[in-house]
Parts: C-alpha cells; sequence; structure tokens
C-alpha cells in the first residue's frame, strides 16, 4: 500500500490519477501510524515552501517523514522540503538533503518554469528504462541546487537538481504524474524500489 500524505497543500488529482491508472493500491492520509507502515510513501505538495513546511509541523509530520524506512518520493515542493532549507520564506526544511533551494534565475528566463524540459545525467532504478534527455513536466519557481545526492539534472538558467536520492529518500522537481509514459514510469519504477 502507497501512503500518499495529505497535508493540504494542493490537488491530489492528478497524482491519484497516474497511481489508478498504474492499477497501485493507496490511502490519502496524514495519520503517523499509516504512513510509517506503508510499503511506499510519496509526499506531494504545491505552493510556498514555508507555508508547507508550517503545515508539516501542525501535523507532527516533521518529525515523522525523517524515520520513514520505506522508500519515499518528494514531487517538486514535496522534494524541496526534503532539503535542507529553502529561500522560498526563508524556510528551514526537513534536512534530509543537504541541498539548498534556490530561486531559478538567469539572463532571458522566465518565472515560473513552466512546461516540458529535459533531464540528464540520470543515475540510480528511479530511472531505469528511461532515455538521458527525456522531457518531463515542470511547473516550479525554485529549485535545489546541484550536490551529492543529485541523480538528475536540468538545465533552466542554470543548471538545478531535477531528482534527488539518498537512502530510501527520492524526489524528483517535475511532475511525473503529469509527464505522460515517461511519469508514469518513473512513478512504476519508484514503487518497484524495495529497501526493508
Amino acid at each position: 500500500m502507497i501512503a500518499v500524505i495529505d497535508y493540504k497543500t494542493g490537488n491530489l488529482f492528478s497524482l491519484t490519477a497516474a497511481l489508478e491508472r498504474l492499477d497501485e493500491e493507496y490511502v490519502i492520509t496524514s495519520s503517523q501510524e499509516k504512513i510509517l507502515a506503508a510499503d511506499h510513501v510519496i509526499l506531494p505538495g504545491v505552493g510556498e515552501a514555508s507555508n508547507a513546511m508550517a503545515a508539516l509541523r501542525e501535523k507532527g509530520l516533521d518529525s515523522v517523514i525523517p524515520i520513514i524506512k520505506a522508500p519515499i518520493l518528494g514531487i517538486c515542493i514535496g522534494m524541496q522540503l526534503m532539503c535542507k532549507s529553502s529561500e522560498e520564506g526563508g524556510a528551514k526544511c526537513l534536512g534530509i538533503f543537504d541541498n539548498v533551494v534556490k530561486k531559478i534565475s538567469g539572463k532571458g528566463i522566465k518565472v515560473p518554469h513552466r512546461g516540458w524540459n529535459s533531464i540528464t545525467q540520470l543515475k540510480t532504478g528511479l530511472f531505469e528504462g528511461i532515455d538521458d534527455g527525456s522531457y518531463l513536466y515542470f511547473v516550479h519557481s525554485y529549485a535545489p541546487e546541484t550536490g551529492a545526492s543529485t541523480i538528475a539534472l536540468t538545465d533552466y538558467g542554470v543548471a538545478f537538481s531535477s531528482a534527488l536520492s539518498k537512502d530510501n529518500f527520492f524526489g524528483t522537481q517535475f511532475h511525473p504524474e503529469k509527464s505522460g509514459e515517461v511519469g508514469e514510469r518513473i512513478l512504476k519504477n519508484f514503487v518497484n524500489i524495495k529497501i526493508r
């Protein structure tokens, strides 16, 4: 069973629809017990980082997420919250990844970064069967810097981490649930990851 963490940060329709297309069982929950008992966990999110962190703290999930032993995937803001900190709202985040989340900048680019862009230098089983240079769907104004946990890069103004991994923790800046067949393959790869 997949636990989709519910902390009131946006529409979960696209994600749950993708999981249903993959014939995966899931529960949308903020229950600490259900999250810790799940086989896989997804931390989705849209919105602003400091508000999202406040929502996690309000539910006590800021102390639960770092101790999850099952594979966990943060999507968009969900991945950013796993980082050390974010410039957005001066948020102190969960610190699972050492990366700092910074505002996208660069000559001649539009912010937010919205639409399809490529991912390169792919690492780990999350990208099994995915071609280097594949295109996925992004909507964001902030992104993690590159670092030791970076498992995919995207260039938009500057290179940023479009995916991160450390131990059982994974994150994507792109939205796999909105990225067609390539995105669904990445979600399926995540569900097939076994840690424990």
